[in-house]
């Protein structure tokens, strides 16, 4: 029994194996849990193997390179057009091992515990500044009801908040003002816990020497080259710059037929969270930098002449995407071109 792929549906507690021989006929179908599922592939012969890039799928993936496998991780949205007829878990195994057999499939990379820990710490950073925003939100709202209203800024509420828990003269009454103070406490807490995170992603940033080349890029600061490293390590999984800035949706939306050329907006699609921290990162170049300073302040100033200041920041963003693939991949220095070259 020559197995040529296997696909492994994975779930919380059931793992689904099914492979397919040379012909493509189904050779195998075993239901396993974890740890069945690992001594099982142990024993098996050395073949290739795809799942469906998903929670847990690259401890799996690690797991299984070790025993020797070609092991391979899978968008789910590329293995869908696989599956026949119904939908279960062994329809959804043979499909997964269909489709890792095909020469132009496109993979996600295995990331490393560094690269997970890093990924963790930016996704429990931005649960925290997301919560802080909705705190400051219901303390506003709150406020507002009695007639107590502030600036925008959340600056200026922090600023303000001790003072209105202590004036006696405001229109609060005291279970109001315990429930404010308890929000104040609950702020003052989370802005702590963010200053820690900041202080962890800066020190990372400065340790890690693919960060350090990252930083190197105009707009690119600790938080968005920890997130880049976390995301695409080296950069290998694509093959130029294009196509990562493609997968963080940075380019149009494109549906042409008929020969006819159809440009919408950019596509969104990939990494929503690198995607918005870059294009925060370009809007501080296009803003704040000194354009005579650096090797694109030509470019963009002839692009904000002919579009608005939006379309300019998304395409500094895919720019910036470029540039930082370049140094991930090449391994060297960022070197600024020439303006002559970049015109």
């Amino acid at each position: 029994m020559q197995i040529r792929s296997v696909g492994i549906d994975l779930g919380k507690t059931t793992f689904h194996l099914v492979a397919l021989g040379d012909n493509g006929k189904v050779l195998l179908k075993k239901k396993f849990t974890q740890k069945q599922l690992i001594a099982f592939t142990a024993n098996m012969q050395t073949c290739l193997i795809g799942m469906e890039a998903c929670s847990g799928s690259h401890f799996l993936g690690r797991a299984l390179r070790e025993q020797g496998h070609d092991v391979k991780l899978i968008p789910a949205q590329f293995v869908k057009p696989f599956v026949k007829s119904n939908k279960n878990d062994f329809i959804d195994a043979e499909a997964i091992a269909e489709a890792v057999d095909r020469e132009n499939m496109r993979f996600v990379p295995i990331k490393t515990d560094d690269q997970l820990d890093l990924q963790a710490l930016h996704r429990v950073r931005d649960r925290l500044m997301a919560r802080r925003t909705s705190l400051i939100n219901q303390i506003r709202a709150f406020l507002l009801e009695r007639g107590i209203v502030f600036a925008k800024s959340p600056i200026r509420l922090r600023e303000a908040l001790p003072e209105v828990l202590e004036n006696v003269n405001e229109n609060l009454t005291p279970r109001m003002r315990n429930l404010v103070a308890m929000l104040w406490s609950e702020w003052k807490d989370l802005e702590l816990q963010i200053v820690q995170m900041n202080d962890e992603v800066e020190r990372i940033a400065s340790s890690d020497a693919a960060c350090r080349r990252l930083l190197q890029i105009p707009g690119i600061g600790p938080l968005v080259a920890t997130a880049i490293v976390a995301s695409i390590g080296n950069g290998a999984a694509f093959r130029k710059g294009r196509e990562f800035a493609a997968w963080l949706g940075l380019l149009p939306n494109q549906h042409s037929t008929g020969g006819k050329v159809r440009l919408y907006g950019i596509s969104k699609r990939g990494n929503s969270y690198l995607r918005k921290i870059l294009i925060h990162g370009a809007r501080a170049v296009v803003l704040r930098s000194k354009r005579d300073r650096i090797a694109m302040g030509a470019w963009m100033t002839s692009l904000e002449t002919r579009a608005p200041r939006n379309v300019l920041i998304v395409a500094t963003a895919h720019k910036l995407a470029r540039i930082a693939w370049a140094v991930l991949s090449t391994g060297q220095d960022y070197r600024a071109v020439p303006e002559a070259l970049t015109v």
